[in-house]
């Protein structure tokens, strides 16, 4: 019975220990550091020119970095599969970048209708997708505060609704399943989810742009 008694007291303090390894406060913190890699890689990538450095954004570590690049590794393919739809996302639905509260208002909303039915990581890259062509349209426009809103929009979202399914899933790591090889070929499985999120991200597209002013 002692012996009983004591295996289920060490279990329980496992168990306790990889609760707290996953605080509210660390995977908030690193889902923000994960839409500032994907944000300075779209400005890149539009020509931009923008820098961690250029936008006071500090850098990653190492276990951060090594999800950041199969997220925009993710991202790359579900951009590639409808690129107009992470283009001038701003101008899509019908909101001005000059004002940083419409810019956060924007960004919950669709962000809240590409998980009303679920959560999938698909959906989670879709998230991050939207964040970058948001990000993009501030830049272009002038309204580089508003990367910043970005940014901690999308982290007052995860911890709002995506924590505990993250927790769950024992943080940003279990998203590497979703590739198959080290050269990040992505699954069937995955592609099918984020074909789903656009489905979502259209939809929230319109309700934006019906809204009366």
């Amino acid at each position: 019975m002692d012996v009983l008694r004591r295996s289920t007291g060490f279990a329980a303090e496992v168990l306790d220990v990889f609760d707290r390894s996953l605080t509210e406060k660390e995977l908030v913190s690193q889902s923000k550091a994960l839409c500032r890699d994907y944000i300075v890689s779209r400005l890149n990538q539009n020509g931009l020119g923008w820098s961690k450095t250029e936008l006071n954004f500090s850098s990653s570590n190492a276990s951060v970095c090594e999800i950041s690049v199969v997220l925009l590794c993710l991202g790359d393919e579900l951009e590639s599969i409808q690129p107009s739809l992470y283009r001038n996302v701003a101008r899509q639905l019908n909101i001005s970048v000059a004002m940083e509260s419409m810019v956060s208002d924007a960004f919950i909303g669709v962000a809240t209708q590409i998980f009303s039915t679920g959560i999938t990581w698909g959906k989670v890259v879709a998230m991050y997708a939207v964040a970058g062509a948001l990000a993009v349209d501030c830049v272009r426009q002038g309204r580089v505060n508003n990367v910043h809103v970005i940014v901690d929009s999308l982290g007052q979202f995860v911890r709002k609704y995506l924590f505990q399914w993250l927790k769950r899933r024992g943080g940003w790591t279990e998203m590497t399943k979703c590739v198959v090889r080290k050269d990040f070929i992505p699954e069937q499985h995955w592609m099918s989810s984020a074909i789903d999120s656009m489905k979502y991200f259209l939809t929230s597209m319109y309700i934006y742009i019906m809204k009366e002013p």
